[in-house]
């Protein structure tokens, strides 16, 4: 069954099972390391044991070693310490006497590497076979036994003595139950719990700053809108070594950039709902004349004058082609808003662009009284760009130039060369366009019950044409003065 636990209870729980590993481990190490230095000290104290048995006791004889002689010597010394254990080797290790009780003696064959270690002098402690055990290692004492009148002939046997027996073994099992032992466990396992509550303290204060971003994303998650989560902490620096610090900042500054995008969504879905609220206003306006028209042609033709029925028709064509224009112009935004059109950049001539432009809105501006001037110097005449797509940034500005200048006044287009771009600047002689607009110009294309002064959704094509340009439109409008649109194109190379 999967546990379902927190970061810091896991944390908790790993950390507890280290512990505890950590001070078993240290028990084993410390018994271990006490078992090696008493028995370092025991054959250190020990060493001569075996050379003095040797000395005192007629083990050699004139027919060799006397395994009989010896067995009631190494009874009484036995008795004297009941904790060694003295046993008679032949040359090759095998025990020829001993004073073990029947059955107690399960090797009787000794290892000879030891005892020669430790004759040469070894270091400390060095573990020998234990006779009375199959495979156990115990602390000893050996003395070489030798022939000869001054025991310098060749080894006859050895005097091998375990300094640690079978009684010192049940001694230290009973003291192993005493109360000096439960205190010493008592006192690691008081330890370890007081170690253990300070690493969770400890822990907990480490992972503080992890339950405030947790609770931080938390509420951040219960907002029905995305905002700006204030900092708890200082920003982390460029050397923060702080992950947690610095995960924290990062979510802030995730948070800021998410409020952010959430708003201008909201900002860019409210004005969408305003586009098509306001495209629906100006599309009942024309639709409601063309039906009433047409309802009219068909109600009342046999009493209409030719004169009047022409008039009528007119009318109706009129504002079809005002409606045509209209979705026109839609599908031409959906097209760009949608990334479906794609510039195809080329050189051409920005002077023979406008007189084209100029030609298809001059019946517009004769019929409004209105003048249109260029100024295109040659320096500021080529380009590299969409010819298409700036024919119809070009028509787009002029029809709303036009469209908005009075009797009498002029529509300029000018050009002028700045660095590797060409500046272009459209002004008219107008009214401006009020400051309270300005803003919203690009972005709120229909402004019903305004003074009629809108972007409309040419200015919003012409907007997203120069995007795919790299560039942008400024307007500069002051009341009364007219406005004027300006925006820049990259210079052809040759220019």
């Amino acid at each position: 069954m999967k546990l379902n636990l927190t970061l810091t209870q896991r944390l908790s729980l790993v950390f507890a099972i280290l512990l505890l590993a950590c001070c078993g481990a240290s028990a084993w190490l410390q018994i271990r390391s006490n078992s090696m230095h008493e028995k370092e000290v025991v054959q250190g104290l020990s060493r001569g044991v075996a050379e003095s048995i040797a000395h005192d006791t007629p083990v050699m004889g004139e027919h060799g070693l006397m395994p009989d002689a010896v067995r009631r010597m190494f009874d009484q010394l036995m008795t004297v310490n009941p904790s060694v254990e003295v046993y008679l080797l032949d040359p090759h290790g095998v025990i020829i006497g001993h004073a073990a009780p029947a059955g107690h003696l399960l090797r009787p064959v000794v290892n000879l590497a030891p005892i020669h270690r430790f004759l040469i002098g070894g270091m400390l402690p060095i573990l020998g076979d234990d006779p009375r055990s199959i495979d156990g290692k115990k602390v000893f004492s050996v003395a070489a036994l030798r022939s000869g009148a001054h025991q310098d002939g060749p080894v006859s046997g050895y005097i091998y003595v375990v300094l640690q027996g079978e009684e010192h073994d049940r001694l230290a099992a009973r003291v192993a139950a005493s109360s000096v032992l439960r205190n010493t466990l008592w006192s690691m396992a008081l330890v370890g719990l007081l170690v253990l509550v300070a690493g969770l303290v400890a822990l907990r204060l480490i992972t503080r700053p992890l339950h405030r971003l947790t609770e931080t994303m938390r509420d951040f998650d219960t907002h029905a809108e995305p905002v700006e989560l204030p900092l708890t902490t200082t920003p982390a620096s460029a050397g923060q070594r702080d992950e947690i610090a610095v995960l924290e900042t990062a979510f802030a500054q995730m948070s800021g950039r998410i409020g952010e995008q959430w708003r201008t969504l909201s900002r860019q879905d409210q004005e969408r709902r305003e586009l098509v609220a306001n495209i629906s206003h100006d599309l009942r306006t024309p639709l409601g004349s063309l039906h009433g028209y047409l309802e009219t042609l068909l109600l009342k033709d046999a009493t209409l004058a030719p004169a009047e029925r022409q008039r009528y028709l007119g009318i109706a064509l009129a504002q079809s082609s005002k409606v045509g224009k209209l979705a026109q112009s839609l599908f031409e935004l959906a097209r760009l808003e949608h990334g479906s059109v794609e510039p195809v950049a080329e050189d051409f001539l920005l002077s023979d662009l406008i007189q084209d432009v100029y030609q298809k809105c001059e019946l517009k501006a004769q019929a409004g009284q209105v003048s249109l001037e260029a100024s295109m110097p040659r320096d500021a005449n080529l380009v590299h760009a969409d010819l298409g797509l700036i024919e119809r940034v070009l028509t787009n500005l002029l029809d709303n130039a036009i469209r908005h200048t009075p009797a009498g006044g002029k529509v300029t287009v000018a050009l002028r060369r700045e660095g590797r771009q060409v500046l272009v600047t459209v002004s008219d002689t107008g009214q401006g366009i009020p400051p309270q607009l300005l803003e919203k110009l690009f972005r709120r294309p229909f402004s019903p019950g305004t003074d009629g002064r809108n972007g409309g959704l040419g200015l919003l094509i012409v907007q997203r044409i120069l995007q795919l340009h790299g560039s942008a439109i400024e307007l500069r409008s002051e009341p009364g003065k007219g406005a004027v649109f300006c925006f820049a194109l990259q210079a052809a190379g040759r220019a």
